[in-house]
């Protein structure tokens, strides 16, 4: 029985035990390393997606089934996953940069400015056009202040770029 035949076989060990692990690597990381490579533009994005393959390999060994076809084709069909997971990734990305682009952040002064312009209508027109008392309206009022100010100081939040499609840094 040769050494492809024993890690076909057992591709579930891939997991647990570092020879298994290291005669797979070694009898797939090239085509892989080409597979990949011809998808991104970036050397280096294509080495780290290299390796999210076989982490991904490595956390879905348990379920290759060979009924359904070779260990080969698998691998690739795992390697085509996380390119383009790391593809919806990137569209996510470009996405939210286009989003805030052109936009300036506010600062203090323009949230001191929007508070003045709230400060501007009068408590009697808020209270008329509410309805209510004029302490709920103060209340409703402070209410709104807060959740503008918690809006406004709160930073955007962006995809990471520190990981990958993963979620492995």
């Amino acid at each position: 029985m040769g050494n492809a035949d024993r890690t076909d076989r057992h591709l579930a060990d891939i997991a647990h035990d570092p020879d298994a692990f290291e005669a797979f690597y070694r009898r797939h990381v090239t085509d892989v390393s080409r597979f990949v490579a011809r998808r991104v533009d970036d050397p280096y994005t294509a080495a780290d997606l290299t390796a999210d393959v076989f982490l991904a390999i490595i956390d879905s060994a348990h379920t290759y089934r060979p009924d359904r076809g070779s260990i080969v084709g698998w691998v690739f069909g795992v390697a085509h996953n996380v390119v383009a997971a790391e593809r919806r990734r990137a569209r996510r990305e470009t996405a939210a940069t286009r989003r805030i682009a052109g936009r300036r952040l506010l600062d203090a002064a323009d949230i001191a400015r929007i508070e003045e312009r709230i400060d501007a209508e009068s408590s009697a027109r808020r209270v008329y056009a509410l309805d209510i008392s004029p302490i709920a309206a103060r209340v409703r009022l402070h209410r709104a202040r807060k959740q503008l100010r918690d809006l406004l100081t709160d930073p955007i939040p962006l995809p990471s770029t520190g990981g990958n499609a993963h979620g492995y840094a």
